[in-house]
């Protein structure tokens, strides 16, 4: 009876070593998953998708469906490299790994952007936006790739439960990194004559990354073993296409993010509105910036709170009924005759800090859906459905310049849908008890 009781004792207390171990090692690669993602943030307050991308191709073509081009490219490369390198993924016996690699590329491709910048104003450069949108489109490709290592790494590393810690850390610690940098540098860049200062805005977009590249060596993955799943693209799309018709719950968020995602149709011409209506200049895009950032922050935090305790599908269901309202703001805030309009507008931008955040809870609710070894499938067949509608973003760009006021209000009611449709989601931690959940 005593020696029972003896190996009880030291296999509990083996038991319990060995998940203070485990904790300790997902802490850690919590807060490194965490340090990665806010040099992202430092890196990409300087490329933000709404405000300085759309106004530095304004300098470089100035062509509404040219801006058109900016939401396409961008979920393309979000969306089919994916599912190309998802079988990949899935084998290799390390995910950091692809990580490293597709942030160094980031690095690289913004890298030649600022090169070419440096060039603005000083010779006629016709085939410069065809180089940038290249450049822009192999930059997203990567991203693609990057995100989906990312949120698979995440998913091996770090449990349902603390995924929204993850996300309020990064969100909010990125957002004051960011805003920190952007008020010290953004202006001053951005008042160099004849967009020269892109150079430097940009070149510092390619050491952000290059650093966020390094930070991963401190990352602990325990290695998989290697996989064996097939490669072959046709496969890959059918296996998405599989993914799609036969997982009902997936099937659900895969409509409402497909529908939410028109709001991105909207992003390249937020700030073209403020600046023809509002006559908006260099300083009030740094202002929007940082608004949009200082939001990011603030609603990640609510949101990773909220989604650790309560789940993501009410999370995400909030805020889609919120975004609904963002075309509808930005047209009654620039048609506003106030004084202070074009510093009211910067409300716009507030509430398109809400878009990543949607973005990132739409990720975890999919990684709780599905198996571990199931989650870079999920996520990039997830990327897909989120890309097919900004194939009509060029088509948007040519209509917001014939009747921009018509245009934003059916992307409102689009996305008054997709929040609709969350009522049919089910969530996940309702139809199974995680096994750690109590650890």
């Amino acid at each position: 009876m005593l020696g029972y009781s003896s190996v009880n004792f030291v296999n509990t207390n083996d038991e319990i070593l060995n998940q203070s171990s485990r904790d300790d090692l997902e802490k850690r690669n919590l807060l490194v998953l965490a340090g990665h993602n806010i040099l992202l943030r430092l890196a990409w307050i300087f490329k933000t998708e709404t405000v300085i991308m759309p106004a530095f191709l304004d300098v470089i073509s100035g062509a509404g469906w040219v801006r058109g081009w900016l939401p396409i490219l961008n979920r393309i490369g979000q969306s089919i490299p994916p599912i190309l390198c998802s079988a990949t993924l899935k084998n290799s016996q390390k995910k950091v790994t692809m990580l490293f690699v597709t942030s160094l590329l980031m690095s690289l491709f913004f890298g030649i952007i600022a090169v070419g910048c440096t060039q603005l104003g000083q010779r006629d450069m016709p085939w410069f936006p065809l180089l940038f949108l290249i450049l822009y489109a192999l930059f997203f490709a990567a991203t693609g790739v990057n995100q989906l290592a990312f949120n698979t790494l995440q998913g091996k590393l770090v449990r349902p439960f603390r995924r929204g810690r993850l996300m309020s850390l990064a969100g909010m610690l990125g957002s004051i990194v960011a805003i920190i940098a952007a008020l010290l540098l953004l202006a001053r860049w951005l008042a160099i004559p004849d967009g020269r200062g892109y150079a430097y805005i940009f070149g510092f977009t390619s050491c952000g990354f290059l650093v966020s590249a390094l930070f991963l060596v401190f990352i602990k993955e325990p290695p998989d073993k290697r996989g064996t799943d097939h490669a072959h693209p046709i496969l890959l799309l059918k296996n998405s296409w599989a993914t799609f018709r036969e997982d009902r719950r997936f099937r659900r968020v895969a409509w409402v993010a497909s529908l939410f995602m028109t709001s991105l149709l909207l992003f390249p011409h937020y700030q073209w509105l403020g600046r023809v209506k509002l006559n908006a200049g260099a300083t009030d895009l740094m202002t929007w910036v940082v608004v949009q950032n200082a939001s990011v922050g603030t609603i990640s935090l609510l949101a990773g709170y909220f989604a650790d305790r309560m789940g993501n599908r009410v999370v995400i269901r909030v805020q889609i009924f919120l975004a609904a309202s963002i075309p509808l703001i930005a047209l009654a805030l620039s048609a506003s005759s106030h004084p202070q309009a074009r510093i009211i507008y910067s409300l716009t931008f507030f509430m398109l800090g809400l878009c990543p955040v949607i973005m990132k809870s739409m990720i975890n609710y999919a990684l709780e859906l599905a198996r571990e070894e199931d989650h870079p499938r999920y996520l990039s067949t997830l990327s897909l459905c989120m890309a097919i509608p900004l194939f009509f973003s060029p088509l948007v760009g040519w209509l917001v310049d014939w009747n921009y006021t018509l245009v934003f209000v059916a992307i409102s009611i689009l996305v008054l849908i997709a929040g609709f449709l969350t009522f049919r989601m089910d969530e996940p931690r309702n139809d199974r008890i995680h096994d750690d959940v109590n650890l």
